[in-house]
């Protein structure tokens, strides 16, 4: 029996390559969603830490900043996404949402020092020349630090979504039919685990590239 054989048994007989596209849609819809999630998270979290920061008053939010940054990067993803199907939204039964959610949140941990350290990265002598100019400090932060902070971090951003990417794999615990999810339904009905994973894995590849 040649590869080609073997391929066309593996994925064209009963249409079996449609796991694998869903759970592609399913992979990107997952990744996109939950990308959005955690750069909005991470920017609200960067930002409250900016105003909080030499400022008594504000101390409880920059301590509930930190406390939800230690939580979510303490905790493993795939906990995560299980505690957040099995105990949060147990009454939805689609796991795609709830996928988005889980990752968002966790995304937004890792997003919120990626942002705080590109604010920290701006020199303070613009700062302080935009204060002295007669912006107040949140218009200085709209105008003249965080798009220069966006700048300096779209790489880390980029490598962000790389990882995100990598960790929706984990989506088939909560009954999500996400790319791995496809290649490994085409594994237990083919009793052949060779050619589904290694498309798995090559298109994975090529997403990353």
């Amino acid at each position: 029996m040649n590869w080609l054989t073997k391929l066309q048994e593996t994925f064209l007989e009963d249409n079996r390559y449609m796991w694998m596209l869903e759970g592609l849609g399913n992979t990107l819809l997952i990744t996109l969603g939950a990308l959005g999630i955690g750069v909005v998270i991470g920017a609200l979290i960067a930002i409250t830490k900016y105003f909080c920061e030499g400022n008594k008053k504000l101390r409880f939010f920059n301590w509930l900043c930190d406390l939800y940054t230690t939580v979510i990067r303490g905790i493993p993803v795939t906990v995560l996404l299980l505690v957040f199907f099995y105990i949060i939204f147990v009454s939805v039964k689609d796991g795609v949402p709830v996928a988005i959610i889980a990752f968002g949140i966790n995304s937004g941990a890792y997003m919120a020092e990626l942002i705080r350290s590109g604010i920290n990265a701006v020199d303070k002598g613009q700062i302080e020349a935009a204060r002295s100019l007669g912006l107040s400090k949140g218009q200085a932060m709209a105008k003249i630090i965080f798009p220069q902070a966006i700048k300096n971090i779209l790489p880390a951003i980029g490598n962000e979504c790389i990882a995100l990417l990598k960790e929706t794999s984990v989506a088939g615990y909560v009954a999500v039919a996400d790319l791995t999810k496809g290649g490994d339904i085409i594994r237990s009905r083919t009793y052949s685990p060779f050619m589904p994973l290694i498309a798995v894995a090559l298109i994975y590849l090529a997403l990353v590239m």
